[in-house]
């Protein structure tokens, strides 16, 4: 027969009813039962309860497990205020409803899925029919240059003008460090962006960066210097050794890309266009801010110095810039 816990006190209870003391039970019960037998803490806690006056040696009974509040109604209701407002904080939540955090972790992450992310920024929102032009435009460039399998696309080049800052907040992605646990928390002092900066254009072909040409301190782009200073500069870098190579130019719609200046210059240079697609083209999107990242860690680890850019053909357009005299670092997403 096997003896349960109720058995075992109702032995205790009898032997409490007899005047034997706590270890004279507890010495009877293992010499009976051996290893089965109740350890003498229970043996202990059964007597003083019965020394309370305790009869029953039933479990008593107990309020239990508060009932759970995560229940569909709950579900349903934080799924409408993230519905209502996509900002909505724990504390909110927990003020609306009445539950606990640990709840409402359990409700976001395990009953809805759902994550908090940061917005990703954009350069602007596109029409349907600029989407559409946009498809087009790809499938266009894809079927020309046979999904990108022809000779023709070591021919092409693409560039375009940007601020370059002496200093520039960083990003949170930037700024993210290892921390130990045994250290503190990294703190940096908020700082505005310098406002000495410079104006610069960069220009990629499939292999890599080919040149990057700085303007005159504090002016933007114009026809003037885009057609006599940037892009000779440019397309004499591409044809240092090959004069008549074919260059099939991808820029972006901008004044001083478009202007007459540049059509006459750039057809009397024999030099193709490519055409663009109707948003920003992807060396404005991705390209180029990886090579400000580049340049401004650059410029960070020397010393501002007056620097010289001496193999351009208009030295008077480097004089007071603060710049570095090498070719920047080809971006890793080339």
């Amino acid at each position: 027969m096997e003896l349960y816990r109720e058995h075992f006190r109702a032995i205790i209870f009898h032997n409490f009813r007899r005047g034997l003391s706590r270890q004279e039970c507890f010495d009877e019960l293992n010499s009976l039962y051996s290893d089965k037998a109740p350890s003498y803490s229970t043996v202990k806690n059964w007597y003083n309860e019965f020394n309370r006056g305790r009869c029953s040696i039933q479990d008593e009974s107990r309020a239990g497990r508060p009932k759970s509040v995560v229940v569909p109604e709950k579900i349903n209701a934080v799924r409408e205020l993230i519905k209502q407002d996509r900002h909505v904080t724990y504390r909110e939540i927990e003020a609306s409803l009445d539950i606990s955090m640990t709840s409402i972790n359990k409700i976001l992450h395990e009953h809805l899925s759902v994550k908090k992310i940061c917005s990703r920024w954009i350069p602007h929102n596109l029409t349907n029919a600029q989407k559409k032009a946009r498809v087009d435009w790809c499938k266009e460039m894809l079927e020309k240059y046979i999904q990108g399998t022809s000779k023709a696309v070591y021919n092409i080049y693409t560039g375009d003008e940007s601020w370059i800052y002496a200093y520039e907040p960083e990003t949170k992605q930037q700024s993210t460090v290892w921390v130990f646990q045994d250290e503190a928390k990294p703190t940096k002092v908020v700082r505005g962006r310098s406002t000495s900066k410079q104006m610069i254009a960069c220009f990629f072909g499939i292999n890599g960066h080919v040149a990057t040409v700085a303007l005159e301190q504090r002016r933007t782009v114009n026809s003037e210097w885009y057609t006599k200073i940037c892009l000779p500069e440019v397309i004499g870098e591409i044809r240092k050794k090959q004069k008549n190579r074919r260059i099939i130019l991808h820029h972006d719609n901008a004044s001083s890309h478009t202007s007459t200046q540049t059509k006459a210059f750039l057809t009397e240079r024999k030099i193709e266009l490519m055409g663009h697609p109707p948003d920003r083209s992807r060396v404005v999107n991705q390209v180029l801010p990886e090579m400000k990242n580049a340049i401004e860690r650059e410029v960070m680890q020397i010393s501002p110095v007056k620097l010289r850019l001496s193999q351009s053909p208009h030295p008077q357009y480097a004089e007071n810039l603060y710049f570095f005299n090498k070719s920047p670092p080809l971006p890793s997403s080339l």
